[in-house]
């Protein structure tokens, strides 16, 4: 099994420069067994995921990243839970609003793909 925080770090790191770049082009880290669940709202399958996220009402967002805790959820097949808190910018926002979310990954072929992703804006 590959190092689990070595590959929630990478994987973490392309997410959200992608998510900030090109929301379109996180289609392929989802597949049609795929969720998201978005500040309570369940999307499922890569198709209706992707429409989501490209939907969001910004143009521009940056993510600033906190922290990444990782596990790995059944060593038998790999699967790795990541946890990622954090602040992010969009638009023209001066001011930053905190986040977290967790990916459930599952090793496909040489990769990992998002199983679980859950979404949620932490107010203070």
């Amino acid at each position: 099994m590959s190092n689990f925080q070595q590959v929630a770090e990478a994987f973490v790191k392309f997410y959200y420069e992608t998510f900030d770049s090109n929301r379109q082009n996180l289609a392929p880290l989802y597949r049609e067994g795929s969720m998201l669940t978005f500040e309570s709202q369940q999307f499922s399958g890569s198709a209706s995921i992707t429409e989501k996220l490209v939907a969001l009402p910004f143009q521009k967002v940056a993510h600033r990243i906190s922290t990444i805790d990782a596990q790995p959820s059944n060593p038998q097949t790999g699967t790795i839970l990541v946890l990622v808190t954090g602040q992010l910018l969009v638009d023209e926002e001066q001011n930053p609003q905190m986040f977290s979310q967790t990916f459930h990954l599952i090793p496909e072929n040489d990769s990992y793909y998002v199983f679980n992703d859950i979404f949620r804006l932490n107010y203070a």
